[in-house]
C-alpha cells in the first residue's frame, strides 16, 4: 500500500483557504485550467452547521505506463466524495474510479497549520492502493507520481488566484 504526504505552503490565512477550497468556480478553474482535466465539474455540495459534503466527478488527464492505461482505459473518470468536519477542521475524501474500482482505492486528509497571519502550510496524508496481480505496484508508484505532481500544481494555481483575487 502506498501511502504519503504532501505539504504546501498557501499565502492565505485558514479561513480564506477553506473559502476558497469550497467554490465551485475556483474548484472548476483549478481542475480544468490549473491541472489540465478534460472534465471536471462540482456535482453537489452541502453545508450543515457541522459538516460540508461535496461530491465531485471528473476526467483527469493521464500520464501513466502502458500497463497501467490498459487497467484505467482511455475513457477513465472518477467520482471524488469529501466531508469537511467543521470542528476539527479536516476534510476527508476518497475517490472511486471507473475502473476496477474494487482494486483500487484513494482517500485521504487534508488539514492545515497556521505559519505567522497569513500564511498556512497544507497538509494531506494520502492512501493509494491497487491490488492487481503484477502491476499492482506500477500502479501505486505512476498514481503517486501523478498525484504529487497534481498537489503541487493545486499550490501553485492556488497561490497566484489568491494574489490575483486579494483585496
Amino acid at each position: 500500500m502506498g501511502k504519503f504526504t504532501v505539504t504546501h505552503e498557501i499565502n492565505c490565512n485558514a479561513e480564506t483557504f477553506w473559502k476558497i477550497f469550497f467554490d465551485k468556480t475556483f474548484n472548476e478553474k483549478l481542475y480544468r485550467e490549473g491541472l489540465g482535466f478534460p472534465e471536471f465539474t462540482v456535482v453537489s455540495q452541502q453545508e450543515t452547521p457541522t459538516e460540508i459534503t461535496r461530491r465531485a466527478a471528473g476526467k483527469p488527464k493521464l500520464d501513466m505506463p502502458g500497463p497501467v492505461m490498459k487497467v484505467l482505459g482511455d475513457n477513465f473518470r472518477y467520482t471524488e466524495e469529501g466531508r469537511f468536519n467543521v470542528t476539527t477542521k479536516v476534510w476527508t475524501w476518497k475517490m472511486t474510479p471507473s475502473a476496477a474500482a474494487d482494486k483500487l482505492r484513494q482517500e485521504g486528509t487534508l488539514r492545515l497549520e497556521p505559519i505567522g497571519d497569513s500564511k498556512v502550510r497544507r497538509i494531506a496524508e494520502i492512501i493509494n492502493e491497487a491490488k492487481i496481480f503484477g502491476i499492482g505496484g506500477l500502479i501505486e508508484s505512476s498514481g503517486e507520481k501523478q498525484l504529487r505532481e497534481g498537489w503541487d500544481k493545486s499550490a501553485v494555481y492556488m497561490n497566484r488566484w489568491i494574489a490575483e483575487h486579494a483585496r
